[in-house]
């Protein structure tokens, strides 16, 4: 099919190249110059791996194009996703929903025959039926523009995967003939096996936040535990193994360590709260406004257990960090815990070094004032302490003599309570995780 991809930011590229992959005919629209100029040259202005050789392939082969024009794109497809931002508003807890209200009203104008927009991005519940509105309002075909919500559950660092063998696919339709027009577009899949969920527009939305809510449930749960087992003597690790064998909680997402982080989880529980608030049922969700306090509080943690091991205080202390990505596979430092907590150590007086593989240029232009470098080991070099952040797998690899080698003491703190503690205390470390005895 032919179709168009409004908004190529991360979710936009990604589901751009993926479904060129599929063999569809698709046109990007990006309005913003620089990243237009990157995706037209076959390259995206982040890391996620994979996607650069995809978009790249298709881009040569001619199947995947990018333009500024919302006209050229009505006239293009009659089959139109919608991949625009949804950020936390600066005045609230909420989403800002503007960007998804402004990629309707652009394009409407240009559905001169029977079409399908679809929406893609995190909305508040009620965005999906507020937009179709307007869809049937602007469009000159009236209700024969039809609105789909189609919402994405893509993870950092596996979102091609994701893309391209998603393990579900969730639509929220008004009619049965565009569940059968969707369906028919995403037939490949289905014929794969992957389940579908079609349900009404207002599921549909809660679909997305919901998932990303229990998520985010399930680590400050474990981090809260975790904390406990500091305070009791005990191994939140063998603890969340232990526990993890029950089929009804299961070992995934109960990794103990400083937190989550990106661009959607901590904004998507803020807003599902905020908007539960405007519902009238707030305090059904009251309990996520703890699981966000948990999360910060990680941060202040580790903080605490930094200044402790350095005596009491980081002014003058140096700082060697691993990580700045919210997660590793990506170059994404929104709300990263990593990047806060060495934020947090610099405006306390610390000397903080950071290395991540992919995110220095991303951290240096949110946290300029960090000392950004090329290794693992020049990080801890002349370091009073090393902090494990992002879970990097060649942090894993480094050994604990060479780094220790560089270092004014020898002192580790295991963020992500991932690396082999005991063989760094044979290296002659003092190495504690969170949450382990």
């Amino acid at each position: 099919m032919k179709i168009t991809v409004i908004g190529c930011g991360y979710l936009g590229a990604t589901h751009a190249a993926s479904m060129a992959e599929l063999g569809h005919e698709v046109l990007g629209v990006e309005v913003d110059p620089t990243k237009l100029a990157s995706l037209q040259a076959g390259t995206t202005p982040f890391y996620e791996p994979g996607l650069d050789e995809l978009l790249g392939k298709h881009v040569t082969a001619g199947g995947l194009r990018f333009t500024d024009s919302i006209e050229e794109a009505g006239a293009f497809a009659d089959l139109h996703f919608v991949c625009v931002g949804t950020p936390q508003l600066g005045s609230s807890l909420g989403a800002d929903t503007s960007y998804v209200e402004t990629a309707v009203r652009s394009l409407a104008p240009h559905l001169t025959r029977p079409a399908y927009v679809v929406g893609k991005s995190t909305v508040p519940v009620g965005t999906a039926a507020r937009m179709a509105g307007l869809l049937s309002e602007l469009s000159p075909v009236g209700g024969d523009a039809e609105l789909v919500w189609n919402p994405e559950f893509l993870r950092e660092g596996f979102a091609v995967k994701d893309t391209l063998e998603p393990d579900r696919i969730v639509l929220g339709v008004a009619s049965e003939r565009a569940e059968q027009a969707l369906r028919e577009f995403y037939a490949p899949m289905a014929s794969a096996g992957t389940p579908f969920v079609v349900t009404d527009y207002a599921t549909a939305e809660l679909v997305k936040v919901s998932a990303n809510a229990f998520l985010a449930t399930k680590i400050s749960f474990i981090n809260a535990v975790g904390e406990v087992c500091d305070a009791a003597g005990a191994d939140v690790v063998a603890l969340a193994d232990a526990i993890g064998h029950d089929a009804r909680i299961g070992r995934r997402f109960l990794n103990a360590g400083i937190g989550f982080g990106g661009g959607c989880l901590p904004k998507d529980i803020r807003a599902f709260v905020h908007r539960a608030g405007e519902l009238g049922v707030e305090d059904a969700m009251s309990f996520l406004r703890q699981v966000d306090d948990i999360n910060q509080r990680q941060r202040q943690r580790v903080t605490a257990i930094v200044k402790a091991m350095v005596g009491g205080s980081v002014a003058g202390v140096r700082v060697g960090v691993w990580g700045a990505a919210f997660k590793p596979d990506s170059d994404d430092v929104r709300d990263s815990p990593a990047l806060d907590i060495a934020g947090r150590l610099h405006l306390r007086g610390a000397h903080v070094s950071v290395y991540d593989p992919k995110a220095a240029l991303t951290a240096a232009a949110r946290f300029p004032t960090l000392v950004y470098t090329d290794s693992a080991v020049d990080a801890a070099r002349g370091a009073d302490v090393l902090l494990h952040l992002t879970e990097w797998p060649e942090f894993r690899t480094v050994s604990p003599d060479e780094v220790g080698s560089v270092m004014a003491h020898r002192r580790l703190l295991d963020g992500r309570n991932l690396l082999d503690l005991p063989s760094w205390r044979a290296a002659g470390f003092e190495a504690r995780g969170l949450g382990r005895a």
